[in-house]
């Protein structure tokens, strides 16, 4: 029997890049995975690409910036299936570039956390009630190692001129957040980590890096997590990233 036979999975941003690579992960594994995508057109194409290779993957619109298409979402999952075994919160945004923390637009740092932050716990607050329906839910957010204080301070530190303050400090918030619901939840069978995928040929990593089927690998090792698996803490593919 595959690994995530029965299993339902939501990949929000799921219609590119390493989203895309975790539903057909998941799928492979045997999961029905909602596809998450804000644009109708662009998640059915990828649900349809997906389906095509034999996969249960659904399209389901969601935007994690609007509480009423988060809400939808939400009774949808609760109306047809009950529970929610695996959420993999991926959707995100980087939109500067080059910018010293001295000339950060402020525009684009709230709209860096609405999307990354604030749209985050939203969607984990609204799916937890079937999260917890599941035997044992796992949820799974997309981090990366520039979110690291430790990988980032310091004039030697491999990650400290990035120059990305809004997304390298949403994803620091992102972190934090995945330590709260993990340390909330640790007397249920949940389980909350979150992944660090490196930087991967993608839109958001200005197409440099490896493949986004690589980056995807510990997202889906984490959502398919055993019993005797860790939760709280930030991951990669050679283990615990510090924080």
């Amino acid at each position: 029997m595959s690994k995530a036979a029965g299993k339902l999975a939501l990949v929000t941003g799921g219609n590119k890049g390493i989203g895309f690579e975790i539903a057909r992960g998941l799928g492979k594994a045997g999961a029905t995975v909602l596809l998450g995508a804000r644009n109708p057109a662009a998640g059915e194409k990828a649900a349809a690409v997906l389906r095509g290779e034999g996969l249960d993957v659904r399209f389901q619109q969601i935007d994690v910036t609007d509480d009423a298409s988060i809400r939808a979402t939400a009774e949808r999952i609760a109306a047809d299936w009950g529970r929610l075994d695996i959420l993999v919160n991926n959707a995100a945004i980087s939109i500067e570039h080059g910018v010293p923390p001295s000339a950060a637009n402020m525009a684009l740092l709230r709209r860096t956390y609405d999307a990354n932050v604030f749209g985050l716990i939203a969607v984990t607050q609204a799916m937890l009630p079937m999260v917890r329906a599941a035997p044992a839910g796992r949820i799974v957010n997309m981090s990366t190692g520039l979110a690291s204080l430790t990988l980032t301070s310091g004039r030697d530190a491999p990650y400290s001129f990035s120059r990305l303050l809004a997304y390298n400090s949403s994803k620091t918030a992102v972190n934090g957040i995945t330590v709260g619901f993990a340390n909330e939840l640790l007397d249920t069978p949940i389980k909350v980590n979150a992944a660090n995928p490196g930087l991967c040929d993608t839109d958001l990593g200005n197409s440099n890096g490896r493949p986004a089927s690589e980056g995807a690998a510990v997202a889906i090792d984490l959502a398919l997590l055993g019993e005797d698996g860790p939760t709280g803490g930030l991951y990669g593919d050679k283990g615990q990233v510090p924080w």
